[in-house]
């Protein structure tokens, strides 16, 4: 069994698709995903995104606002209040994202901190966007504690001295399908570094559908394809890398039911 550990089940395009979201899961559920982490992106949406998943008993929520989506000041009590609910098993994603937005450092910087506090005071894991934010990111998870309640940095795409710094601050690190891209030939080579009990396993539906689906829309069952190329990369079996990714999960994650 395996698990998809950050996907945006309320942000699939199910016209495109051609499939409603009770499919979208059985067609997973056939590939043995056993349990699914629907990540929030913004407080406001919070609420239509866990009315979706509610009524799915392996389907686990986060709660937080996406750096390149914090237009305005972190409501801190605000993401209490959300995350507070009994099926939120995680805080984020939340992170530093200087790729796209230049402008917005200082309040990206300032939800983040806002985030680990959150999480820290929850007692729930973070989730971590990163991207061309390295020193920064490594900085205010130091300064703030972010030790203290684990998480993930998740679609990683750092290089090996981030990921080890993260690991170091007992962090896993989570790979996407841009694995299996031809052109990803630093994030395999920090994979195979990667050490086992660390990893983790996502599609980041409906983004960055793994080869063979490069430029459809990504979703769960996809996973699959992600786990197979790991297994490739490490020299171990798709069930040896299975088997630790899903034990990883539950592991961090341990407000989510296991399948």
């Amino acid at each position: 069994m395996i698990v998809d550990s950050h996907c945006h089940l309320d942000r699939l395009d199910f016209d495109k698709l051609d499939l409603n979201l009770d499919q979208v899961l059985d067609k997973a559920r056939a590939k043995k995903v056993e349990h699914f982490l629907c990540v929030s992106v913004t407080l406001e949406q919070f609420p239509s995104m866990l009315d979706k998943i509610k009524h799915y008993d392996d389907v686990s929520a986060s709660c937080g606002v996406h750096p390149l989506d914090q237009k305005d000041a972190l409501n801190k009590q605000q993401l209490i209040d959300l995350a507070s609910h009994e099926k939120v098993v995680a805080i984020g994603e939340t992170g530093l994202d200087y790729y796209y937005s230049k402008d917005t450092h200082a309040v990206q910087q300032a939800s983040f901190v806002g985030h680990i506090e959150v999480a820290n005071e929850l007692q729930k894991p973070l989730i971590i966007h990163t991207r061309d934010a390295r020193v920064d990111t490594i900085n205010l998870m130091r300064e703030h504690k972010a030790e203290n309640c684990g998480g993930v940095l998740h679609c990683f795409t750092e290089d090996w001295d981030m990921a080890k710094k993260a690991i170091d601050m007992g962090f896993y690190i989570s790979i996407s399908g841009i694995v299996t891209f031809k052109n990803a030939l630093e994030l395999k080579e920090v994979v195979k570094k990667i050490p086992l009990d660390r990893l983790l396993i996502e599609t980041d539906s409906p983004y960055l559908a793994p080869v063979p689906y490069r430029g459809q829309t990504n979703q769960p069952a996809y996973v699959e394809d992600v786990a197979y190329c790991i297994s490739e990369l490490k020299g171990i079996s798709f069930n040896e890398l299975a088997k630790a990714t899903t034990e990883n999960f539950y592991s961090l994650f341990k407000l989510a039911a296991k399948g």
